[in-house]
């Protein structure tokens, strides 16, 4: 059943922060402003914003949507929900930066879990630049966003990785490309997902996330992608739910950190599962085929 439209009524800030990188991006690429410059210092200012308690019937119906079991959050917020109230200030953390951002894309996410998020408080957000990995072909740009309450500071703290690429340095490519990352032929399925084609448009009605590449088929197939394609966000959130059901039995505490790339795009529709060996995880085909999401994680 399609996540209801009343839900976009509640992603004002992320619609306006989404907003506000695209116009500044898009200011770029017209010239308006300067490109391929690093900033002068780091970690750069924090932005900060309080918001209220999430909505209980939004935090529910994010749960199931990403398999998650809806009764283990009647008292806390999922950790991985962040970016939806985190995008009303990344935007901002990010402000003056010379790098041509109407390229950037999203390459991964380091979240750690200190504390449970109580639903009934109110959510105190801080955004900041770590840090800028340049080597004149792509700028991977590192944001910390933390997510407090009165009485869980830095409950959440999330790491994103922000992939521009640059073109190329003194007219040449860089070397051999790699290998795109694979599942292994001996990893363990522990889920599996039938995703809809109109999976991208539910995670943007629950998060804010309406780049149009999730959810107009036309706009993805204008960027190449046989159709709409699902947020990297989304596919975490999944994962960690996969490992909450598949290995912790349900215990939502189980899990301190989870680091992951995202390595390919989830085109929709799709049917994938979420695979493991040791501490890595993997979300692809079948073993052996490609992977959309690789990472580690990190248990109490």
């Amino acid at each position: 059943m399609p996540v209801p439209t009343r839900f976009v009524l509640q992603q004002g800030p992320a619609l306006r922060g989404m907003g506000e990188t695209a116009l500044g991006a898009l200011k770029q690429r017209l010239g308006i402003a300067k490109t391929n410059g690093a900033p002068s210092a780091l970690p750069g200012p924090e932005v900060r914003e309080t918001f209220p308690p999430r909505d209980r019937a939004l935090v529910r119906a994010y749960a199931k949507h990403v398999g998650g079991d809806p009764s283990a959050y009647k008292r806390r917020v999922p950790a991985h929900l962040f970016p939806q109230w985190a995008f009303a200030l990344t935007g901002k953390s990010l402000e003056g930066l010379e790098y041509p951002m109407l390229a950037a894309m999203n390459g991964g996410c380091r979240l750690v879990q200190n504390a449970p998020l109580p639903i009934d408080e109110p959510l105190e957000v801080s955004s900041r630049l770590e840090s800028v990995d340049d080597d004149g072909r792509r700028a991977i740009l590192e944001q910390r966003v933390v997510t407090s309450t009165p009485s869980a500071p830095e409950a959440v703290v999330a790491h994103l990785y922000i992939f521009v690429p640059l073109g190329k340095k003194n007219g040449k490519s860089g070397g051999k490309k790699s290998d795109k990352p694979r599942v292994p032929a001996d990893a363990k399925e522990i889920a599996f997902w039938r995703l809809r084609e109109d999976a991208g448009l539910d995670f943007a009605k629950l998060t804010g996330d309406f780049n149009p590449v999730h959810w107009v088929p036309a706009y993805a197939k204008a960027f190449g992608f046989r159709n709409t394609i699902l947020h990297g966000f989304g596919t975490m959130a999944r994962a960690i739910e996969g490992l909450n059901r598949g290995l912790f039995a349900g215990d939502v505490d189980a899990l301190e950190e989870v680091h992951v790339r995202f390595t390919r795009p989830l085109v929709l529709p799709a049917k994938v599962g979420l695979y493991v060996r040791d501490e890595q995880l993997f979300v692809g085909d079948a073993p052996g085929g490609p992977a959309y999401l690789t990472g580690t994680f990190r248990t109490r």
